[in-house]
């Protein structure tokens, strides 16, 4: 999906006033789009009247693992070589590497607000992750409509996830914690039984 940009940010980026983009476009010299009651300039159009060569893509590879057991396995460091493979054979230029051992039902995970951060500031043309859940859990279309609103695109490569039945079986833990927490309390008895208990049965199971 092409960046559109509104005329006041035009306007800043060549340090003229928005009377004279607005001129620009009614000459027919800069080509826009009415979008509501806005003139929106695409970019490829900006660069055109720029006179620029298209600029490299801009990408960002996400990589995620729930636990430490997994990054020291070696998932991570795989996943991320499939992904920089991926960016290489489609052109990409990876600018950035974003990593995360964490739950994807975690929101305040440092590597997505890191990458919240640069799609904000309009460093990242395109997103790229192996699965959807890598990046969240729930809510993925969510965010990739919050990210297509600042320019940037999300490019999963793999639409089905396999062999990650470890991970989910650590979210519904999680959930059931965090579900037992906010019933019992965290200090209270009950909670540090349920928590005794999952954590056993996990043991067990390895």
């Amino acid at each position: 999906m092409e960046r559109f940009y509104k005329v006041s940010e035009v306007a800043r980026m060549l340090n003229v006033s928005a009377v004279a983009v607005r001129k620009w476009i009614k000459s027919g010299k800069l080509g826009a789009r009415r979008i509501g009651k806005l003139w929106m300039i695409p970019e490829s159009e900006l660069k055109r009247f720029l006179g620029e060569k298209p600029r490299e893509i801009r990408a960002v590879i996400y990589a995620r693992v729930s636990s430490h057991k997994q990054k020291k396995d070696g998932n991570l460091d795989r996943q991320i070589e499939r992904l920089r493979n991926y960016c290489s054979a489609k052109g990409y230029k990876v600018v950035d590497v974003i990593t995360d051992v964490a739950s994807g039902l975690k929101e305040d995970r440092d590597g997505l607000q890191k990458l919240f951060n640069l799609v904000e500031k309009h460093q990242v043309d395109v997103v790229v992750v192996e699965f959807r859940d890598r990046l969240t859990r729930f809510g993925f279309d969510y965010l990739k409509r919050y990210f297509e609103s600042h320019g940037v695109k999300i490019e999963v490569v793999e639409e089905t996830e396999k062999d990650y039945m470890e991970e989910l079986i650590e979210d519904f833990i999680s959930i059931v914690v965090s579900f037992a927490g906010r019933i019992y309390g965290k200090r209270s008895q009950k909670f540090r039984k349920i928590k005794k208990v999952i954590e056993e049965v996990i043991s067990n199971d390895d």
